[in-house]
């Protein structure tokens, strides 16, 4: 690592006090009579996303401007490609739910180190929660160590699309339908906390759906992996990714796979190659 590059703390102590003034921002727009539009795959997008995201990349940018920045609400820059550490950003995820005015939507902030995210916050403002985590650091809500914790002798909680559940059902796998909350990364971290068994994504999901979730899932020790290739490689020309699944009990790791990977498939390595030479549209919330 470069002589001048901060330690993992001071990035993530950053992105904590960032997250917290972005939290403030947006909750202004919370529950109010707010513009809000579709992008051309019909994901919605409201004022306070790019009121958010531009207060985002002027508070990190300025801190910390040899680093690379990638958000989904900023026309992609593919000199991000170049950097070292790249900020990666979603200004609020599940807008959904934050016009609806329901509480789960997050701010969710990353910083990825030769393609792997190194520290994480994910701000639930309206729920007054805060996780985050750096690489070696650990994991936290609201500053206190963040530790799973799971009702004994209950059958495993996973929210999953329509057609996964039939999979699962099928294999014969004992489970609930847990919640599916509309923050993907919300969702991700509901596995490091025990309120989930196991969170997943379908096939398109995007390094700022998972970056700040990355983190913490790592530092507690838990599985998480695009189901074709392996733990998500970030801060590629192609920020899409296979079918995800976070797990908090590895035992459940073969059945969630393959009916994932039923479900949606893997990309064939001529996909890939295409994908590779195009640059992608900004498309989930």
């Amino acid at each position: 690592m470069p002589a001048f590059a901060p330690p993992y703390d001071d990035d993530l102590e950053l992105l904590r006090s960032t997250a917290v003034a972005a939290g403030i921002i947006a909750s202004s727009y919370f529950r109010r009579d707010i513009k809000s539009w579709t992008k051309e795959n019909a994901s919605p997008v409201s004022e306070a996303d790019i009121v958010v995201d531009r207060f985002l990349a002027a508070n990190l940018l300025q801190a910390r401007p040899d680093y690379g920045w990638l958000s989904e609400e900023t026309v992609d820059n593919p000199s991000r490609l170049d950097c070292e550490r790249v900020f990666v950003v979603d200004p609020i995820d599940g807008t959904r739910a934050f016009l609806r005015g329901e509480d789960y939507w997050t701010v969710s902030l990353a910083v990825v180190e030769n393609g792997v995210p190194v520290a994480g916050v994910v701000y639930a403002p309206a729920r007054d929660e805060l996780y985050d985590a750096h690489r070696g650091g650990g994991a936290r809500i609201n500053g206190k160590p963040l530790t799973r914790s799971r009702r004994a002798g209950t059958p495993p909680l996973i929210p999953a699309p329509g057609a996964v559940h039939q999979e699962l059902q099928a294999a014969g796998l004992d489970y609930a339908r847990g919640p599916a909350f509309p923050s993907l990364a919300y969702r991700l971290v509901q596995v490091a906390t025990g309120r989930l068994d196991a969170a997943v994504a379908r096939r398109g999901a995007q390094d700022w759906d998972i970056a700040g979730a990355a983190v913490i899932l790592s530092e507690c020790g838990l599985d998480f992996a695009d189901v074709c290739t392996g733990f998500p490689q970030l801060n590629k020309r192609d920020v899409r990714h296979g079918a995800l699944a976070a797990l908090g009990d590895i035992s459940l790791k073969p059945l969630v796979h393959a009916a994932l990977v039923k479900v949606y498939g893997c990309p064939q390595a001529q996909d890939s190659a295409e994908l590779a030479q195009t640059q992608l549209p900004q498309t989930r919330d």
